[in-house]
Parts: C-alpha cells; structure tokens; sequence
C-alpha cells in the first residue's frame, strides 16, 4: 500500500481562498447569500475537524453506545438544517423530521451494513459512522428540497387542494399530486447524477478508499451500494417526513396552517 499524501493545516487554509470565487459571485449578483455561505463554510470546517478527532480516538474506544449517541446528535444537526432551510417553523416540524430521519436511517443502515456486508456489529464505528455520515449528508439537500416545493405549493395553490376535497377526494388523495411534484423536483437531479456517476466522477468515499490504497474494484462495490442505499434513504426520508409532518401541518378542517412558515 503506498503512502497518502497528507495535507498539512497551513495547506488546508490555503485552500480557502477558492472560496473567494462563490463569495464574489454572490455578492456581486447580491444573493443575499454569502454570510449564510461564511457561516456553513466555518461551520462545516469546524464539525469535519471535530470529526476528525473522533474518528481517531472513539474508532479504538468502538463503543456502541457512544457510537449511537454521535448518530443521533448528527442526526439532530442536520434536523434543525433542513428544518431551516426549508423556512418552516422549529417547534412543528422538529419531531417529524427527526422521527423520519432515524427511521430512515435505521432501515437503510441495518439492510447495508447488517444484510450486504454481514457485519457482526453493525455498530462498528469504522463502518457505521461514516456510512450514517454519508446517509445523512446526502440525503439533507433532496428533503430540504421535498419539504419547501410541497408546502409552499399547497400554500401558493390552495384553491386546487380544495378543488379536490370538494370532489369527494380524500386528504391523502389530495396532497397526492403535491407529493409527486415535490418528489420529482427533489429527486430528478439525483437520478440523472447517479446514471452518470461512474462516468464524470470518483464519488468522496471511493475516491478516499483509492487514495487509501484499497482495490479499485472493492472500493467500486461499496459505492454501487452507497449510491443505492443514499438514493432509498433519501426518499424513505423526504416521504416519511411529508407524512409525519402532515399531522401538525393542518388544522382540524383539512387547511393548511399558515403559521407554519417561519417568518422571514
């Protein structure tokens, strides 16, 4: 196995100056954008750092419990981002979108990580957390998106949502469309990336494998099965999440509350 080229800190930082090239951009056409963009930027650097120590030292402590209890505060993390982003309200929409996000989780981590690879422990930190990384990283940005076209289209096009109900359509019937719409807008992007993922790209984790001098082939297979797996629990979780929250979202009159956006 060769040796990795380390990064050393003072070369990290300097990386940062192609950040200069989006925060032009997005002041220049004035997005409004680019002190959400500092914020994650740091954000982001300082949660992968954290990371980064735990991995080297939690991976030799390799204790379940601990290793739950970092899935679950990661899992909180991206709830209160998707939350957020979606411009909807904190207080309704927080145990929905955690509730699906672990169910999500727990199915797609259990089918990969106990069934395909048959570990022992489907607790092994060296496997569970970066695959439950991967899970809920990629999965963030098709519920934000899932979330804020379902909602704000019911809110924008009442008057068709109450077409249907004045129809004799039931409210599942209903949001149906809704629900399509939102699925199609969210996850389309993500299907034509995957159709031609292995064509333009060495995806992050197969392409640290490599780096990490394993086998192209058997780094090749667990990112056929990373993909799969990302793609279902992305949508177990966007759909899982719009049904959940349903719940709180409208009154006892089938309307959809207006207090659910948060205001901006």
């Amino acid at each position: 196995m060769e040796n990795v080229i380390d990064i050393n800190y003072f070369e990290l930082f300097t990386g940062y100056a192609l950040m200069l090239i989006p925060v032009f951009v997005l002041w220049y056409y004035k997005t409004g954008l680019v002190k959400d963009t500092l914020i994650a930027t740091v954000r982001m650097t300082i949660q992968l750092l954290l990371v980064g120590v735990y991995l080297e030292y939690i991976f030799k402590l390799n204790s379940i419990t601990v290793n739950i209890l970092w899935v679950v505060i990661m899992s909180i993390i991206a709830s209160y981002t998707i939350i957020i982003r979606s411009g909807l309200r904190f207080k309704l929409f927080f145990i929905p979108v955690v509730l699906s996000g672990l169910i999500s989780i727990a199915v797609t981590d259990a089918y990969f990580l106990g069934f395909v690879v048959k570990l022992e422990n489907v607790f092994d930190a060296r496997y569970f957390i970066p695959v439950t990384g991967m899970l809920l990283g990629n999965t963030l940005k098709n519920v934000v998106i899932a979330l804020d076209a379902f909602y704000k289209r019911i809110d924008e096009e009442e008057n068709y949502y109450h077409q249907y109900l004045a129809n004799g359509a039931t409210k599942k019937e209903a949001l149906q469309p809704f629900m399509r719409d939102a699925l199609r807008l969210a996850f389309n992007p993500m299907i034509a990336t995957t159709a031609v993922m292995g064509l333009i790209s060495l995806p992050g984790m197969m392409t640290g494998q490599i780096l990490g001098g394993s086998n192209p082939n058997v780094a090749v297979k667990y990112q056929i099965m990373l993909l799969i797996t990302i793609f279902s629990s992305a949508v177990l979780n966007a759909v899982l999440t719009i049904t959940l929250s349903n719940r709180f979202a409208f009154d006892g009159f089938e309307n959809l509350r207006k207090d659910i956006f948060r205001k901006q």
